[in-house]
């Protein structure tokens, strides 16, 4: 049966961690495992995570903070299975996650699910048109089409809702240096760059919208916007060139 690690990223995650890891607990099995990187928290997200009596648990401490994109980074090299899934710290996993992605991932080695808001049960709005905004699996075989949505910023590629095979890790890690933020926009370009991306129309978490998240769900200013873009074309060249490399 296949061996599945979820690596997450805490910071300051106390209020909300619980629950969250709960939630994948009842999802895993015996010998699957959670890999947390804890990114110096001033508070006592550690505290809840000793709390655990739960051998799948393996807690790594920064001894700085370095970020989220770097704490997940060193969370998947640190991972054993052979299915990655990330896993954000203030989400609620909905039941039939695991399988469902472990599946989809091992047919093209990265894939990436729907996702609902927590409470109202929702999917998010798309940024530019308002509509549900929502993968669909007939565009895994678009990569070119993606790629123009991921620069339009309106595709919804969460990294809380990905999952990655062995067999592409090397296609995603390491993270391109400089890289501080969009690390799930890095792994969907790079993904889709090597045609080895699955979108799966299943909904596989609640995804709890908050004044802390990482990533705001407001608008940025415009000089934010255009810098944001031009990280994400940068991306876009760096994934083909390593792309190429992997089909060599």
């Amino acid at each position: 049966m296949t061996h599945v690690s979820v690596c997450m990223a805490t910071y300051n995650g106390s209020a909300y961690l619980r629950e969250q890891l709960d939630s994948i607990l009842a999802e895993l099995r015996p010998d699957d495992e959670v890999v947390i990187v804890d990114d110096a928290s001033p508070d006592d997200t550690v505290s809840v995570i000793e709390s655990y009596d739960d051998p799948r648990i393996r807690l790594f401490r920064n001894e700085q903070n370095r970020g989220y994109v770097r704490s997940f980074e060193r969370a998947m090299n640190l991972a054993t299975g052979e299915v990655l899934l990330l896993s954000d710290q203030d989400d609620v996993w909905i039941p039939g996650r695991r399988d469902a992605l472990v599946a989809a991932a091992s047919a093209t080695g990265v894939a990436a699910s729907n996702l609902l808001l927590l409470g109202s049960e929702e999917p998010l709005r798309s940024p530019l048109s308002g509509r549900p905004w929502l993968l669909r699996s007939a565009d895994s075989a678009r990569p070119m089409r993606n790629e123009l949505r991921i620069l339009a910023g309106d595709i919804p590629y969460f990294g809380c809702a990905m999952a990655i095979h062995r067999g592409s890790l090397g296609l995603v890690l390491p993270f391109p240096e400089g890289l501080t933020e969009s690390h799930d926009l890095w792994i969907a370009t790079v993904a889709n760059a090597a045609r080895r991306m699955t979108h799966l129309e299943q909904a596989t978490l609640y995804r709890r919208v908050h004044e802390e998240n990482a990533s705001s769900s407001r608008p940025r200013g415009l000089r934010a916007a255009l810098g944001s873009r031009l990280l994400l074309l940068r991306l876009w060249r760096l994934a083909r060139r390593r792309a190429r490399q992997i089909h060599r």
